[in-house]
């Protein structure tokens, strides 16, 4: 690429925001003013005279009043120039021998243009003067003093034997970067594992930074070999931390203390640009890769330096963020992975970062729970299992952001009640509604029993409620019984008495008797069905399975209060129901089925009514009543839940036996249909075989039947 004319090198100062950016980061570093420019042929560059006749030494200038901070340029490390570099090649090897690293100290892009055209001249000048070539190779030693200073400017100018070539911060490139070679990363790795020697932990970084940027910055060294690359990823994920550690000398826990006493000491002064630059490499290289393996493994050598990340708050937030990606989106081992790095992200760190990490986690979830289906199911489950998990670390501060989330629930839920309007409606009848009310019917089962939560469970429980009897038709029983496992399950946990009989009841009326209709096309699964189909209404089939459910949902309430003092009183109800329905049923699996719930309920009530025959104290005798049975109802000995554990296992055992049963099916139906397309291929084969071979057969037999003359 040509040179940039005068117009163009005068737009690109004035309007260019990266030149503009450049300048203030070079005012910033380096607060040196210019001195006049003499003629090119002098070799003398504002504020430095470079006199190659006497070699001046300048060793120490460039580092005087620098902190170590400002070592770190654009994400790279100042090299310590005793660490050996091998080349790829031997021209590559002489080459680098001969460089002199001279710095720039500039203010703007018009010096680095400027410096640029005296390297250009001065090399025509070496090409056509050999004497003076000579003098420069015999002076080239007295320069290298200078590579030291190659990252303290925004940029570097290099001059070589081949060549030369101007690199500054903003990524002017006249000349290809070095390439690393696996020798070269052996011996690094060597001297900081081995003989520990620190100085050449930064050109590790480095070129861990350009493994990690590889193919999206091409300011980065080279990296050509696939067996260099994997090199130095695996080194730096594998013993970072442990080298970082031990220069701070704290333990290998993952606890805030370790890290507080040594922000102020010179130790963590002269490690904090190494253990950031780390940091962010690897957190970009999660952001990039997108093998699954590398992916797990990365987060999991990254969860081990989780404690440096609070001194760092920029990238703790880059963390979260790509730690809840990960987590919502990679499934299997890497979902898990992200999981535990934000578990202790949340146990670390303090709630400035514990709430974000909760919003993110939420919206995350929401956004992948729109849809429910055999293949996303069980990641569906992890991911509520897992946020209720992040909740349950810190309770206090995970209450007012649940309290947020339900509200939001119920003003959608409230909306729809006054207005009705279809856009609503949909909006509640729909998986994401339902997974998001599940979700916090999951974090409170699971802490209200140690908490105080019941603002939270008397809110919910109304939400549940109210899209219960919002959808009252019969193409809503699907809804309609996923609000009763939710009630049934909070009121296991909680101990609260949740009146879920007249759902239950009301189910099994638009359920009707079980008439015979026209069975649907394909098989259904209830667990992935919401709104019901209306070919499937009058399906007898569809019938049966509602009256099931409905019974299973009932048997559960029913067990939860079978050694209650009232249970008599409340099965009740239940009992004229049933018996009416029984008379109606004409499916003979249905009338078995409701006739032994029948049975249990009776037995139970009578075997309750006998021990509540015999005790002594009044109902005003609270404790009393609360005691009641309270040995039967630890043992789980009455008659009811005995039933209920007995019905609830063959389920499971008839559910397991189902799946089975479809799997082999369908692996069955599979292999003869492979079958059947390789059997229509070979019979087409000899079919057309077999008619050639008849049809000359054919034409000999014609002749030997043909009469002789």
């Amino acid at each position: 690429m040509g040179k940039l004319g005068k117009k163009a090198r005068k737009f690109a100062k004035k309007n260019l925001q990266s030149v503009l950016r450049r300048k203030r980061k070079l005012k910033s570093i380096f607060n040196r003013k210019s001195s006049s420019r003499n003629d090119v042929d002098t070799a003398e560059d504002q504020g430095q005279k470079i006199d190659l006749s006497n070699g001046r030494n300048f060793e120490g200038e460039a580092f005087e009043g620098t902190s170590f901070d400002a070592i770190v340029s654009d994400g790279f490390l100042t090299e310590d120039m005793s660490c050996p570099y091998i080349a790829e090649t031997e021209n590559e090897n002489d080459s680098e021998e001969n460089i002199c690293h001279i710095p720039l100290l500039g203010q703007n892009q018009e010096i680095h243009l400027e410096l640029m055209e005296k390297k250009m001249k001065l090399d025509r000048l070496k090409k056509k003067d050999p004497e003076f070539s000579n003098f420069l190779d015999s002076h080239i030693k007295d320069l290298e003093q200078f590579g030291s200073e190659e990252n303290l400017s925004g940029g570097d100018v290099e001059i070589s034997n081949h060549g030369t070539s101007i690199e500054n911060g903003g990524g002017l490139n006249l000349n290809e970067s070095k390439v690393l070679a696996s020798s070269t990363i052996d011996s690094w790795c060597e001297f900081v594992l081995k003989q520990n020697r620190v100085h050449a932990l930064p050109s590790l970084l480095n070129g861990y930074r350009a493994a990690c940027h590889y193919g999206t910055d091409v300011t980065c060294r080279k990296i050509e070999k696939s067996e260099t690359f994997c090199k130095i990823l695996m080194f730096m994920l594998c013993e970072a931390d442990n080298i970082f550690r031990r220069q701070l000398g704290i333990s290998n826990s993952n606890c805030k203390d370790t890290i507080l006493p040594m922000m102020n000491s010179s130790k963590w002064k002269t490690m904090k640009p190494l253990i950031k630059s780390y940091l962010r490499s690897t957190v970009f290289l999660l952001n990039q890769v997108t093998d699954s393996g590398l992916l797990s493994f990365t987060i999991t050598r990254l969860r081990a330096s989780i404690v440096f990340f609070t001194a760092f708050p920029p990238l703790l937030q880059r963390l979260v963020k790509v730690a809840v990606q990960l987590w919502a989106t990679g499934g299997g081992t890497v979902s898990s992975s992200a999981f535990f790095v934000m578990h202790d992200l949340a146990c670390l760190c303090s709630s400035d970062f514990l709430d974000p990490c909760l919003v993110k986690a939420y919206k995350a979830f929401i956004a992948h729970c729109k849809f429910v289906e055999p293949a996303n199911m069980k990641h569906m489950q992890f991911l509520g299992d897992s946020f209720v998990d992040l909740c349950s670390v810190d309770i206090l501060k995970s209450y007012s952001k649940a309290l947020l989330f339900i509200q939001e629930l119920a003003k959608i839920l409230q909306h729809g009640l006054t207005t009705k309007k279809k856009e609503v409606l949909k909006k509640i009848c729909s998986w994401q509604y339902i997974n998001c009310i599940n979700l916090w019917v999951k974090f409170l089962s699971k802490n209200i029993k140690d908490h105080d939560l019941q603002p939270l469970l008397y809110l919910i429980i109304q939400i549940i409620s109210g899209v219960a009897y919002l959808f009252p038709g019969p193409r809503y029983l699907l809804l309609r019984f996923k609000c009763i496992q939710m009630l049934n399950e909070l009121s296991i946990s909680s101990g609260v008495f949740i009146p879920i009989t007249s759902l239950a009841l009301g189910a099994l009326e638009y359920c009707g008797s079980g008439r015979a209709g026209a069975r649907p096309e394909k098989a259904f699964d209830f667990s992935f069905v919401l709104k019901v189909p209306k070919q499937w209404l009058k399906s007898q089939c569809f019938q049966g399975e509602c009256v099931l459910s409905a019974i299973k949902l009932l048997s559960m309430h029913l067990s939860q209060w079978s050694c209650h003092i009232s249970f008599p009183e409340l099965a009740t109800i239940t009992l004229i129901f049933l018996k009416k329905f029984h008379e109606k049923a004409t499916s003979e699996v249905i009338r078995h089925r409701v006739k032994h719930l029948i049975d249990q309920v009776q037995r139970n009530v009578e075997y309750v009514q006998k021990k509540r025959d015999e005790v002594a104290f009044s109902p005003k005798d609270e404790e009393s009543v609360e005691s009641f049975l309270e040995f039967e109802k630890c043992s789980r000995n009455d008659p009811f839940t005995q039933y209920y554990t007995r019905t609830q296992q063959k389920s499971i055992s008839q559910n397991i036996s189902m799946k089975e049963k479809t799997s082999m099916v369908e692996s069955q139906e599979s292999k003869k249909h492979k079958l059947q397309t390789l059997e229509e291929g070979f019979n087409g084969e000899k079919y057309f075989k077999k008619g050639k071979v008849n049809s000359i057969v054919g034409t000999r037999d014609r002749r030997r039947k043909k009469p002789r003359t």
